[in-house]
């Protein structure tokens, strides 16, 4: 009987090698980089959509359920009992139009916060820019807001309010009011890896910012001397805008939004260079 003999050679084939460095001191935050990982932050935004409303049984109807029922309470107590002015405007439709850009805010605040921590595992063993995360984080609180938005719509049309051209100034003022969002997120995100503790303020902070922004109330209260050291309040500017926008105000936010876009540019542009700063130590310390 006769054995046939197989040799199998196997040739070692040389692949490249890449080491991937943390740079020193302040970095550039890295746009291009960004947009290279545009599919990553894409599916990342969807897969926070889909876990926030997976096995809900109302799902995407929260979106509508939560401003809803803060302008109910807020009608009947600021409202009705409190006698709250809104600027000769219906006041449900006056404080729902408040409410729309403060969840945008307040939610895009409270996810891109918790957002480096909740990525532990994904941020620990896979590279990618790590401003891929709370930005995802950020954007995905726009789809809660459209839905929103068409019952607000179908409130304004209710009580006969016929917006002006300042409606379509309205894409700007939802751009300010998420950049306001990705502004504080940033700092809190980075500072929320290293101390735990930041997580447990971020409630305290949204409920004490909810009352310091005319949701409830008009800007027009506040004396004329202290609106522009109001308008330190990044949201002062994007509520009032969206009112101006929305309700045909007669005079557009002056001097407020003004000082409420230079606060929000300072803050963004330092939370991405604090950001980038931190970043090299995510993965060693999330």
């Amino acid at each position: 009987m006769s054995t046939t003999k197989i040799e199998i050679s196997s040739s070692r084939v040389d692949l490249p090698t890449f080491r991937i460095d943390p740079p020193d001191g302040w970095a550039p935050i890295g746009f291009r980089e960004l947009w290279e990982y545009r599919e990553l932050l894409y599916f990342l935004m969807w897969r926070d959509i889909k876990v926030r409303y997976k096995q809900t049984a109302l799902g995407a109807a929260w979106a509508i359920i939560q401003p809803v029922f803060m302008m109910l309470v807020f009608t009947l107590f600021f409202g009705k009992l409190a006698k709250v002015p809104s600027d000769n405007l219906p006041y449900s439709v006056f404080t729902f139009t408040a409410l729309l850009p403060w969840q945008l805010f307040s939610h895009a605040l409270t996810e891109s916060s918790n957002s480096l921590v909740s990525n532990q595992n994904l941020i620990s063993k896979v590279y990618f820019p790590r401003l891929v995360v709370p930005i995802s984080a950020v954007l995905g609180g726009l789809v809660d807001f459209a839905i929103a938005f068409v019952i607000l719509l179908g409130l304004i049309l209710y009580y006969g309010i016929v917006p002006s051209w300042a409606i379509f100034t309205l894409p700007a003022f939802v751009l300010l009011a998420v950049a306001t969002a990705l502004a504080v997120g940033l700092w809190l995100s980075a500072l929320n890896v290293q101390y735990r503790d930041v997580r447990y303020t971020i409630a305290f902070l949204i409920q004490f910012w909810l009352f310091a922004t005319p949701v409830a109330y008009p800007s027009s209260i506040v004396p004329e001397k202290w609106r522009a050291l109001y308008g330190l309040n990044p949201m002062v500017g994007v509520v009032e805008g969206f009112r101006w926008a929305l309700l045909g105000k007669a005079n557009p936010p002056g001097i407020q939004l003004w000082v409420s876009c230079a606060v929000v540019v300072l803050l963004l542009t330092a939370g991405l260079y604090y950001f980038r700063r931190m970043e090299q130590q995510f993965a060693d310390i999330v």
